[in-house]
């Protein structure tokens, strides 16, 4: 298993992938705003996405697990 962690602190602006999913490395998990940009945070390796640890809106802080893929 893979966590995708935050590379820094920011809103969760958008989530691109599903739990369930099928994602290759590289593709995007969630789109993070900080700063009034977008930051996205790819997977890191190919796998299906197990969970996903949040929602559109939250906040997370540098290195908070965002999901978890298998």
């Amino acid at each position: 298993m893979t966590e995708i962690k935050a590379s820094m602190a920011g809103s969760v602006w958008k989530v691109v992938a599903q739990a369930g999913e099928q994602v290759a490395s590289g593709d995007d998990i969630v789109i993070l705003e900080s700063m009034k940009m977008e930051i996205p945070i790819p997977a890191e390796a190919e796998g299906l996405v197990k969970e996903l640890k949040v929602a559109e809106g939250d906040f997370v802080n540098e290195g908070d697990v965002i999901a978890i893929i298998e």
